[in-house]
């Protein structure tokens, strides 16, 4: 299934392409929310309120600097990621650092009924800390995961892919997790088992209804995210920043 994300303004003028919850999806469980954030120097997130779920912020181009009522003040920079836990709750500001703005992705995974109380907390990982594996067809990148440092009360896989141009790889989603992709630069083809091919645009995403192995090419470099997890199984309440 193809899903086409909702354009929106956030905070001070941000910019985000919601994938869900939007008019076409509402959550993929575990996940709430995820975002593709444009954010210009003078825009941002100033001081807000979160609480029940983790968020994870993995940054693209430029910097974001994170604030919080925990004395946390820290700037994350191109391919680094923030996370916070907001438990019983946090208040935090995402605000642009440098002069380049920030263009990234903000993940929201809900937090398991018994953890909801928790105490918050937050986590900075650096680029340099992200494993990364490259060959001549893929550049990946293990945002959480398998060697990575992010840590997360649900298990995660969240995997940045670059497919160089005219090459192939393949995704593989498990029958016990919810998964999706999302293309953020260039144009892929996947291929499902029953050998349908569907073309996924910049700026799409796609959640696999059948065929848990893909194979995917592109005849042009592109780049896109991959995401699942184990489902909690709880309804996932919305209410502003806040997840019940």
């Amino acid at each position: 299934m193809i899903i086409k994300p909702d354009r929106k303004k956030e905070g001070t003028g941000a910019k985000v392409r919601r994938l869900f919850p939007s008019t076409s999806l509402a959550h993929v469980d575990p996940f709430v929310l995820l975002d593709e954030f444009f954010v210009e120097a003078d825009k941002g997130f100033p001081k807000h309120r979160h609480a029940g779920f983790e968020a994870v912020t993995y940054i693209l181009e430029g910097g974001f600097r994170h604030n919080d009522d925990m004395e946390n003040d820290s700037v994350v920079g191109e391919g680094g990621v923030q996370k916070f836990s907001a438990g019983r709750g946090i208040r935090h500001s995402e605000m642009p650092s440098g002069e380049k703005g920030a263009h990234g992705f903000q993940l929201w995974i809900n937090l398991p009924k018994d953890k909801k109380d928790m105490k918050p907390n937050y986590q900075k990982v650096g680029a340099e800390k992200i494993p990364r594996t490259e060959d001549e067809e893929t550049i990946i990148k293990t945002v959480v995961g398998k060697n990575s440092p992010v840590e997360l009360e649900t298990k995660v896989k969240y995997q940045d892919v670059t497919l160089k141009k005219d090459c192939f790889t393949s995704v593989d989603f498990s029958e016990e997790q919810s998964g999706f992709l999302y293309v953020y630069r260039g144009e892929i083809t996947l291929e499902e088992k029953d050998g349908k091919k569907i073309s996924i645009a910049k700026g799409r995403g796609y959640i696999p209804e059948e065929s848990l192995h893909l194979s995917i090419g592109c005849a042009e470099d592109s780049r896109f995210i991959v995401i699942s997890g184990e489902p909690l199984g709880d309804e996932i309440i919305l209410e502003g920043s806040i997840v019940r």
